[in-house]
């Protein structure tokens, strides 16, 4: 009787050829395979019911939840396209928090708290020392 490949994997499951430390399958499928999805669905109904919860909506039609969804793309295009534009201006691979607000300033939507005067980004922690003469 030949002997049965286990049903859970492990060391004798499906062999598959190795290079360099990194198992591949045998069907010479790419490491990294773009999957053309509609990623826009990833925003849900109840994300899209949430959102509109804290802007004070108290009931919501059916068809607002691929408008929503249309808008959000329109905008976060906008933005995007702005924000690759710096970051390429400065030479970099790596899209920073400031890439982020000059885009957004820049479309006219300006988001406050990271102005590089006021923001401190490692804020201290407050000691809680009890006084001595408190006691």
């Amino acid at each position: 009787m030949p002997p049965t490949i286990p049903q859970r994997g492990g060391p004798s499951g499906l062999k598959r050829s190795s290079i360099a430390g990194k198992t591949l399958p045998k069907t010479g499928a790419k490491r990294h395979r773009k999957i053309i999805k509609d990623c826009i669905r990833g925003i849900t109904k109840p994300a899209i019911r949430r959102m509109a919860r804290r802007g004070g909506v108290k009931r919501i039609s059916a068809t607002i939840y691929d408008e929503a969804r249309h808008a959000l793309k329109t905008f976060l295009t906008t933005v995007l396209r702005d924000v690759v534009t710096y970051t390429e201006y400065r030479n970099a691979k790596t899209v920073t928090a400031n890439d982020v607000i000059f885009a957004l300033r820049r479309i006219g939507r300006p988001i406050y708290g990271f102005d590089p005067d006021t923001h401190n980004p490692r804020k201290e922690k407050s000691t809680n020392v009890r006084r001595n003469d408190q006691d």
